[in-house]
């Protein structure tokens, strides 16, 4: 996105200068008796600038058109009252505010009940309101329906009238102020959306005395310079004061009149200006018209995009269905030389002869297992099997009879008693005093005498 900035105006007036002593960092005095002779604080001035304020001005009732309203979400709401003469500043507490019956809004023209009241860290007096009654609507919104009113009657707002934007505008001209935040918003959104084209600033005052006039006079220089495909006429939000130059009738009907289409992109949502009926087309904000001028353009590069990565894999399969054949050729080509057929040749030898030593391997390996079986058979009905089995059975048999007999009951240290006709003797009762007896050991015999 290509910058530029259009003419290039100088607005402002001269400010005032304001000199003194206390400023330069001197004491002030009143007398010629030396510094500090009847000086106050600023508090205490301040102070008794409230005390008369507050008893000087009774409570009273006050006529106005509502302005700058801003409602705190401590539920204090703070308001002007202004009238072709002045502004008041103006508060209505929480407590007050609740019971009001009155919806307060920007252009309401009413009537307030209240008391002058001084804000001491300010210095600044305002109006501490404790009633609202609806006045009738304001000055200013009375104006615009009559001039709406009006415009419409002649046809300026006729839908026929519109003209259709381009599609892909190249180059286009934003009239508003190069300082304002809704230039940069615009600006940036534009890049972020990756625009592609020329955006010329053309600097106009678009508050305030002279604004709609230097509006009017960047709509003929646009129409002038003949380079513009679009133009963009709006700011950022306000008060209905604040954005009353877009509802002025001469920059109105230039806005109708202008040859190229435009776009009016004034407040925010909720705001509507005479602009907007006037334009081609109306965007909420400013950032709205960047959105709407970047869509066609954002969606043509999408298409692209998309068609160029559709292109890419397109091309890629084709090449890569190509590069198959072509190593399919290459292959069946290579079969068919002599060195692949000797190749094959040998293959199938190789072949023959693994299946050939796999079956006998196969087959001897079957024959040796046979043989096994029919080892084992013969072994299992063989005499000296049965012999030799039977040969463990009585072994056992005589190694069970062999732990049974006295014989190796006396081995484990046991003696066999007997009386002399050679019975064992089993109880004790059995053997009187002078008894004779025997013991039989595991190596023999011994007489005994029973005491």
């Amino acid at each position: 996105m290509t910058l530029r900035r259009g003419t290039e105006r100088e607005t402002g007036g001269s400010g005032a200068r304001i000199s003194s002593r206390s400023a330069r960092g001197e004491d002030a005095s009143t007398d010629d008796g030396g510094p500090g002779s009847g000086v106050i604080s600023v508090g205490e001035f301040t102070r008794r600038v409230k005390t008369l304020l507050e008893e000087g001005l009774p409570a009273g009732w006050v006529r106005g058109e509502v302005s700058n309203l801003k409602q705190q979400s401590s539920g204090h709401v703070y308001f002007s009252l202004k009238d072709a003469a002045a502004t008041l500043s103006a508060v209505l507490f929480r407590g007050d505010a609740a019971r009001q019956s009155v919806a307060l809004r920007d252009g309401l023209q009413v009537v307030v009940y209240g008391q002058v009241s001084v804000y001491e860290p300010r210095g600044q007096y305002q109006l501490i309101v404790r009633a609202v009654v609806e006045d009738g609507v304001g000055r200013l919104q009375r104006e615009f329906e009559a001039l709406k009113r009006r415009l419409a009657d002649e046809g300026l707002f006729a839908p026929e009238r519109k003209r259709p934007l381009p599609s892909m505008p190249r180059t286009i001209g934003f009239i508003t102020s190069p300082t304002g935040a809704a230039v940069q918003d615009f600006i940036q959104i534009l890049r972020r959306r990756g625009w592609r084209g020329r955006l010329v600033i053309l600097p106009a005052k678009v508050q305030g005395e002279g604004a709609a006039a230097e509006m009017v006079t960047m709509l003929r220089v646009a129409e002038e310079l003949g380079i513009f495909d679009l133009l963009v006429i709006g700011r950022g939000g306000g008060s209905l004061e604040d954005l009353w130059a877009f509802n002025e009738e001469p920059l109105v009907r230039a806005v109708a009149a202008c040859g190229v289409p435009i776009i009016s992109a004034v407040g925010h949502e909720i705001d509507v200006t005479l602009c907007d009926f006037a334009a081609d087309l109306r965007a909420e904000t400013p950032s709205a018209a960047a959105e709407l001028i970047s869509s066609r353009f954002v969606a043509c590069a999408e298409r692209v995009a998309r068609a160029a990565d559709l292109l890419q894999r397109g091309v890629a399969a084709r090449a890569e269905a190509a590069r198959g054949r072509l190593e399919h050729a290459a292959a069946q080509l290579r079969l068919l030389t002599p060195a692949a057929l000797v190749e094959r040749g040998y293959l199938r030898i190789d072949d023959q002869r693994n299946r050939l030593e796999a079956a006998l391997y196969r087959s001897v390996r079957e024959r040796r297992h046979a043989l096994a079986r029919v080892a084992a058979e013969r072994e299992r009905v063989s005499p000296e099997m049965r012999i030799r089995l039977e040969s463990q059975r009585l072994l056992g048999l005589w190694k069970r009879l062999e732990a049974a007999s006295p014989v190796s009951v006396l081995n484990r240290g046991f003696v066999i008693l007997r009386d002399d006709a050679g019975r064992p003797v089993i109880r004790r009762q059995s053997l009187s005093s002078g008894a004779r007896v025997s013991a039989e050991f595991a190596d023999g015999r011994t007489s005994l005498t029973v005491e």
